[in-house]
């Protein structure tokens, strides 16, 4: 087998190459997109073929090269299905297993430090993401973060495994590269010896300023890191090339979402306008907000929603009825879903968007 542990400066991001030599079959987990030639040229080196990039978790300090390497390259993406990111082709979930070769790859959910995170098993290494670090751990104060939820993830699903399990991270600031199971449940400051509420205690207080490249980094890795120039080919690539294994597609969520929420026709949403006490939310891209919207509306793109509602003052009010829209629905689904489950009572989104909205003027 051929494994390689690759490193972003700029980003302290850790990148893993895995490949098996007979079949020519290789995935990457964690590709950072300004890396992609690099990537490319390693599998050139090697004659392989890549066949998954895969993602801990929606990221936050760095973009995603998976995009790019679906359209280069044919590779099919993978992230948790809970992680809103309706632009990969599988949506994974806990014990999902990934054969490429004669490999396996097992899929642990690890939420936590976002969500959706989850842990990568491959032979007898355990890639973390962000939900553990050497002597250390992702925080937990954004993209629907949960310190409790950690902290039983790290010590009942990671820590339960072989003490010889190498654990490689997906960052790490002091040029540390590999540790391992035992070392890290013996040693690791914030989880050595700590209970569940010391644990969040310590996680509630990090008090870490707002990663740099946030705003940027979330919404496009929601699109596997495309930008919206890229996405349209991307949808078609993706149609072309649909996984062998049967996992939950992006079409499949977005209509999950749609039965947990209610929608309402326009002529509804023109009457609650009218009465007023309602706020309205679009969650599309800023550019297709500057195009048109409807007035009032708060421009909030899906890809930061959950780090916006707490520090915009008009979603102060859980109890406060919130309409959501996108172009035709499917992101809107997804972010009603996420107001609920962060609390909001009385969300709706409008029926086939703001298309629906714009035929209704003509």
């Amino acid at each position: 087998m051929i494994f390689k542990q690759l490193f972003d400066h700029e980003t302290w991001t850790y990148t893993y190459f895995i490949a098996d030599p007979i079949t020519k079959e290789a995935v990457l987990i964690d590709p950072v997109k300004s890396r992609i030639n690099d990537y490319v040229a390693l599998l050139d080196e090697h004659n392989l073929k890549l066949k998954y990039t895969l993602e801990t978790h929606v990221h936050a300090d760095h973009i995603t090269g998976s995009g790019l390497l679906r359209q280069r390259l044919g590779a099919q993406t993978g992230v948790s299905q809970l992680c809103g990111a309706v632009g990969a082709d599988m949506q994974l979930q806990d014990g999902d297993v990934l054969e490429f070769g004669g490999e396996k790859i097992k899929v642990i959910a690890t939420p936590g430090h976002t969500k959706g995170s989850v842990s990568f098993l491959w032979r007898d290494r355990v890639f973390t993401g962000d939900s553990l670090f050497i002597g250390g751990c992702g925080r937990t104060d954004f993209q629907g973060g949960d310190a409790g939820a950690q902290y039983d993830c790290i010590t009942q699903r990671l820590f339960t495994l072989p003490d010889e399990t190498l654990v490689y991270p997906g960052h790490d600031y002091q040029q540390r590269w590999v540790s391992n199971i035992m070392q890290e449940r013996t040693t690791n400051p914030r989880l050595a010896g700590k209970s569940r509420e010391e644990f969040i205690e310590i996680m509630n207080n990090l008090n870490l300023p707002k990663p740099r490249l946030i705003d940027e980094a979330v919404p496009a890795n929601r699109y596997c890191g495309l930008d919206e120039d890229e996405r349209q080919d991307a949808v078609s690539l993706r149609e072309a090339t649909r996984p062998e294994r049967v996992t939950t597609s992006a079409q499949d969520l977005v209509s999950m979402a749609k039965q947990q929420i209610t929608e309402i026709s326009v002529d509804k949403v023109k009457q609650l306008l009218t009465e007023g006490g309602i706020t309205v939310v679009d969650v599309r891209e800023e550019s297709e907000y500057a195009a048109g919207h409807l007035d009032k509306a708060l421009p909030i793109p899906r890809g930061v929603l959950e780090f916006k509602v707490g520090t915009t003052p008009e979603l102060a009010d859980k109890s406060k009825t919130i309409l959501v829209y996108c172009r035709t629905g499917g992101r809107a689904a997804m972010a009603a879903q996420t107001l609920q489950s962060l609390g909001y009572l009385n969300v709706l989104s409008i029926a086939g968007g703001y298309e629906a909205w714009q035929k209704s003027l003509q």
